[in-house]
């Protein structure tokens, strides 16, 4: 259809040739003159008649070339056509999971270059998905040939899937694949995280969302890991604090970034941070996960911290995280009544293996190991999902009234009981 449009196009320039050239035979207007002399032949006529026959001339020379060269061009249409066949094809043996014959089908279409550079890369996968190495190196080297940028991106996929970041960073760090687009600019973040170095990752996470790499919730998902990992990763209390200064009011209170931060600076001896910035979380929003750190961070201020969990206790009286914060802190002061009450009531409320295991600590700190290794066994039993076995009552009261009576020696240095 598209040759037989030319045709009728040349056809009626044609005809409008002829009627112009008509037109201004019957004309006396001077219209300028042309002398032409070639091979002993002298050709006279007048400017548009010259202008014309150098167009007709021009354009039968245009058609004369595109009739002689139809074949080939349709020889190459052919070509470029089974091309795409054959891509389609194997795009849609990939989806299927046919792994040999996508390969076969995307490696014979990687041969058109206009289709060659998304056949590699699916090629890639296909051998990728076969597990065959050689035949994925095979497929990259044509994929660099052809796009560096291409290349750089689906080799840096592989590289960050068998846990090499560092080679991932340079590949998309190369001069020849800048700038990077949006799914490069991703893998660099991850690259970046992989090799340790969040803070940096951090930093991208602008490009990312106003190039729209991401889907909002993967994208609030990667913020929240790599806040959390680049404080993890503050090598001094300065970077730490700028770090922290640096991320949003909303992610100051996540749990999982609060926890990052307290836990690093309780590390860097900055405790007045470390619970401070939990404290704040935990009056914005109520998380389980954090209170029970502020019992763990290995800080002191015990009288200060469990006043605190004292005043949340009025709020939150059944929260079994809680309750176990404040039976470690009770303990740690060497009030292991106090703490037996609010480690047993953490049990009632549902409480995890951590219960026990602070129960085993106390008991093991007062020197009865029976119970301490009753108290490990229920630990493990809860951990698998088990019914934990209770503690004698007897015992248990016992403890906590030999725990509250006091004792006076008689004049042999031996204990006697105050009625």
């Amino acid at each position: 259809m598209k040759p037989f449009r030319t045709v009728v196009v040349l056809l009626l320039l044609l005809l409008a040739g002829v009627l112009a050239a008509q037109w201004m035979a019957g004309t006396d207007r001077d219209l300028g003159e042309v002398f032409i002399r070639f091979g002993g032949y002298d050709v006279h006529t007048n400017v548009p008649r010259a202008l014309l026959s150098l167009l007709l001339i021009g354009a039968v020379t245009w058609l004369l070339w595109r009739l002689l060269t139809l074949p080939f061009r349709a020889w190459c249409r052919h070509r470029r056509k089974q091309a795409r066949a054959r891509l389609i094809d194997g795009l849609e043996a990939l989806h299927a999971g046919h792994w040999q014959k996508a390969e076969k089908l995307l490696e014979r279409a990687a041969a058109d270059d206009e289709v060659g550079t998304i056949a590699c890369t699916a090629a890639v996968r296909a051998a990728r998905a076969r597990g065959d190495e050689s035949a994925i190196q095979h497929h990259l080297a044509a994929l660099r040939a052809r796009s560096a940028q291409a290349h750089a991106i689906t080799a840096a996929q592989i590289a960050l899937d068998a846990g090499r970041p560092q080679e991932a960073l340079v590949l998309l760090d190369a001069t020849e694949v800048q700038p990077l687009p949006p799914r490069g600019l991703s893998l660099r973040a991850e690259a970046l995280a992989g090799a340790a170095r969040a803070g940096e990752a951090y930093g991208l996470l602008g490009a990312l969302k106003q190039q729209q790499a991401l889907a909002p919730p993967v994208f609030d998902a990667l913020e929240l890991r790599l806040a959390a990992q680049s404080l993890h990763e503050a090598a001094d209390p300065n970077v730490l604090a700028e770090r922290w200064e640096t991320l949003t009011k909303p992610l100051r209170l996540q749990p999982l970034v609060v926890a990052a931060y307290a836990e690093r600076a309780a590390a860097l001896r900055w405790e007045d941070a470390a619970t401070r910035s939990i404290e704040q979380a935990l009056e914005a929003r109520w998380d389980e996960g954090l209170v029970a750190l502020y019992g763990r961070l290995p800080v002191g201020k015990l009288d200060s911290r469990r006043a605190s969990a004292q005043h949340w206790l009025h709020a939150h009286p059944a929260s079994p995280a809680l309750l176990v914060t404040l039976g470690r802190l009770a303990r740690q002061q060497g009030q292991w009544t106090a703490a037996q009450e609010f480690l047993h009531r953490a049990i009632a409320q549902g409480a995890s293996a951590e219960a026990w295991e602070e129960l085993a600590t106390g008991f093991n700190e007062a020197g009865d190991t029976a119970s301490a290794q009753q108290c490990h066994a229920n630990a493990v039993k809860v951990a698998r999902g088990d019914v934990p076995v209770k503690l004698p009552v007897r015992d248990m009261r016992q403890e906590i009234h030999d725990a509250a009576v006091v004792e006076e020696r008689d004049a042999h240095g031996l204990p006697r009981l105050k009625d």
